[in-house]
């Protein structure tokens, strides 16, 4: 038995393989473009396991896709492959259509062409899992209920937009050819292997390189936070219970502003790893002049999760965040590796002009 997973050497694609590899004998093919944010490191410890098998391709390469449904035969693909930063979204949102909606459509016409050859068994039992974002939904007031699966569509960045129309696709392959999908809309992530460019990651680098810790506005701007290994174990409940044609919000239960969890890491910091002054790391915090369009509020209601499929958060926020912190405090090699010139580039680009 096989699964193809796109998109396997980012953050979240990269922590679902090395669980699914530990968890399952099953095969893996992993197919990722290795844009500036897949890291091969990440799946360092996988050298050498014939279990996971490494492609670097695009999901829009049709004939790429194709050539490995027909070699492998996967009972699932699993769609991970995204552009998902919304700063970078704002500074050249081209590359987010390009693989968020056309990628996407692109790799709905492979994998139709390729389920609908499936004959018995195999064809029933086929799934298309896309992963998807709470921010399809737009933003909520401080009194709103959270987001349910049934919220309308109200994106505000070209990064939720392009995500919005990939869930849309989905949709609609599923209600026009029969497509056996799931989709789940996850709320914001943190954890092993993220790169440096979202918060928490940032504020541990910097803060470890006495560089400002930069808070957008007034840091008020309340997200609902997720441990991605909790994340990949929603995504695997799903693909093994959901029910065809559903939504799934992933969320764990943790409404949290951003200055809220920037002082929570820096209290850690302040415990595992000391300044040398013996200083808080909370006196690096700067304010920074907002992103453009910035949603205020997310909040998910994974209740439909926990009710169809039994699945809950195994990690409270402060469970999740001491192993996280822990993990960058541990693996300062992968660290390096990642702070290349082009991320240290992107970084000047994105806060010169918020002083």
């Amino acid at each position: 038995m096989t699964i193809l997973v796109t998109g396997g050497a980012g953050f979240i694609g990269a922590n679902f393989v090395l669980d699914w590899t530990s968890a399952s004998p099953e095969t893996v093919i992993n197919l990722d473009k290795l844009t500036y944010a897949g890291n091969l490191q990440s799946l360092a410890t996988l050298d050498g396991n014939p279990q996971h098998v490494f492609v670097r391709g695009d999901i829009a390469d049709s004939a790429l896709v194709a050539q490995l449904l027909a070699k492998h035969e996967p009972r699932a693909v699993l769609n991970f492959a995204a552009e998902s930063h919304v700063d970078r979204s704002i500074h050249g949102p081209q590359a987010f259509i390009e693989t968020n909606v056309v990628g996407t459509f692109s790799l709905l016409e492979s994998v139709r062409a390729y389920w609908q050859a499936l004959e018995g068994a195999k064809r029933e039992l086929f799934r298309f899992l896309h992963v998807s974002t709470d921010e399809v939904y737009g933003s909520l007031t401080a009194d709103e209920p959270a987001f349910t699966e049934n919220h309308r569509y109200q994106p505000n960045s070209p990064y939720s937009a392009s995500k919005a129309a990939s869930d849309h696709l989905v949709r609609a392959y599923h209600h026009t050819y029969g497509l056996p999908v799931l989709t789940t809309n996850c709320s914001n992530n943190y954890g092993p292997l993220h790169f440096p460019e979202k918060l928490i990651p940032l504020i541990i680098v910097n803060a470890l390189q006495g560089k400002a810790l930069p808070i957008y506005g007034d840091g008020q701007q309340i997200r609902d936070w997720l441990y991605v290994k909790d994340h990949c174990s929603a995504i695997r409940s799903v693909l093994e219970g959901g029910r065809v044609g559903e939504v799934y919000n992933v969320g764990g239960w943790n409404e949290m502003s951003n200055i809220d969890i920037v002082t929570h890491v820096c209290a850690l910091l302040d415990a595992l790893r000391p300044r040398a002054d013996r200083k808080s790391y909370a006196e690096q915090i700067t304010y920074v002049s907002d992103r453009p369009g910035h949603d205020r509020r997310y909040a998910i209601d994974a209740r439909k999760l926990e009710r169809e499929l039994g699945w809950r958060p195994a990690e409270t926020f402060e469970s999740g965040i001491r192993k996280t912190v822990s993990w960058y405090l541990d693996n300062n090699p992968w660290v390096e590796a990642v702070l290349s010139g082009s991320y240290r580039s992107w970084v000047e680009k994105n806060y010169q002009d918020r002083g």
